[in-house]
């Protein structure tokens, strides 16, 4: 089950605030809190006492609690690699080693007897996780995690993102990456220009973020990275389908109900010997095949365009077909909507076989 993340920062804001905003996510179904003690600079009781209170609040919400640490956190707050009692007293679920250790460390640190999970930063793409492995870890209390940067243009590369990630799903870890809310001013440091992971996200809608991090099928979890979402970022990203790909597309003012109906209403599933020019849905074609789709003015084909075969399209009548390289008009399809543009790029993850799901931005429409 894939799941969704918020993040707080303690030290930026007030613990009623906190609060609100995880009352807010948990409403739209998230799951997981993360915060980081990496900039924290007050005495280890004070910390406590404000930590355990809103730690505890998010456990009263279901939440998993995790905190990001390193290395000199362990030193500042006099806290050893073996006795992790202290983030057990705070009530957190796991804490996350953004620098790590030599491996042995790590791998005892799994062994904790309060079952913290460990979780491990995925943003380096060396051979960390084996090592940690090679010393028989227990893989129960593994996590992965990747970095966000707060500094626009120092994100993570499309491919080294996948290698890094690659090292950890290959090991059936699960894995978490972080996305950037438009609306959010918060994070751990005075420099704040989004907290994402990928630089390719850091101007994208929210939901877009989400969407392509799951169709990689290396990230299991999405957490927004800097605070607070709006809570219409929360909710776009509360109610999308977390295992399958869903296409916003705007419909033509001239597509009837029954056009519609087979968009919106139906599981697409990309036909398994693919096109390179277009994304076929042919199921669909064998349940509407007694429904009639009278034919309109043809129009060129381009890419993002959502056809569905016309009445003179003899047995393609009613196959949807989603566009990806340009071709020249067919009078035997009719043109019914288009993908977003800020989401043509995510076509290219739809694999042979699989599935994929249209939903409609509401009160848009398109013209020819």
């Amino acid at each position: 089950m894939r799941k969704l993340g918020v993040s707080i920062y303690p030290e930026h804001s007030t613990i009623n605030r906190d609060k609100e905003y995880l009352d807010l996510a948990h409403r739209y179904g998230f799951e997981r809190v993360f915060t980081c003690l990496l900039s924290v600079q007050r005495p280890k009781e004070e910390l406590m006492q404000e930590f355990k209170e809103i730690i505890g609040h998010a456990k009263s919400l279901q939440m998993e609690f995790i905190l990001d640490v390193a290395p000199a956190i362990f030193q500042q707050l006099n806290i050893s690699y073996d006795d992790l009692s202290f983030f057990a007293e705070l009530g957190a679920d796991g804490v996350r080693l953004d620098l790590g250790f030599d491996g042995l460390k790590e791998s005892k640190m799994t062994y904790n007897p309060y079952g913290l999970k460990i979780e491990l930063n995925m943003s380096n793409d060396v051979d960390y996780l084996p090592n940690i492995l090679t010393h028989q870890a227990n893989k129960d209390l593994l996590l992965g995690c990747h970095n966000f940067y707060p500094q626009k243009f120092t994100g993570l590369p499309y491919h080294f993102f996948i290698s890094c990630s690659k090292r950890f799903k290959e090991q059936g870890i699960r894995t978490a990456a972080f996305v950037t809310s438009q609306h959010g001013k918060i994070g751990p440091w005075d420099i704040n220009d989004g907290l994402c992971t990928l630089e390719q996200h850091r101007y994208l809608p929210i939901d877009v973020q989400a969407k392509h991090l799951w169709a990689t099928h290396v990230i299991d979890d999405v957490i927004i990275g800097n605070a607070y979402a709006s809570a219409e970022e929360l909710a776009r990203l509360g109610s999308l389908r977390r295992n399958a790909l869903e296409l916003k597309v705007e419909f033509l003012p001239n597509t009837t109900l029954l056009e519609k109906t087979v968009a919106l209403q139906e599981a697409h599933l990309r036909r398994g010997d693919i096109s390179e020019y277009m994304i076929r849905s042919v199921e669909v074609r064998k349940k509407y095949a007694q429904h009639s789709f009278p034919r309109r003015k043809s129009t060129s084909q381009a890419r993002g365009d959502i056809f569905i075969g016309n009445d003179t399209f003899g047995k393609y009548k009613g196959e949807l077909q989603v566009i990806l390289q340009e071709m020249p008009p067919d009078e035997r399809k009719n043109l019914i909507a288009r993908v977003v543009e800020e989401e043509h790029f995510l076509l290219d993850y739809i694999q042979p076989w699989g599935t994929f799901f249209l939903v409609a931005v509401e009160g848009k429409v398109t013209q020819c």
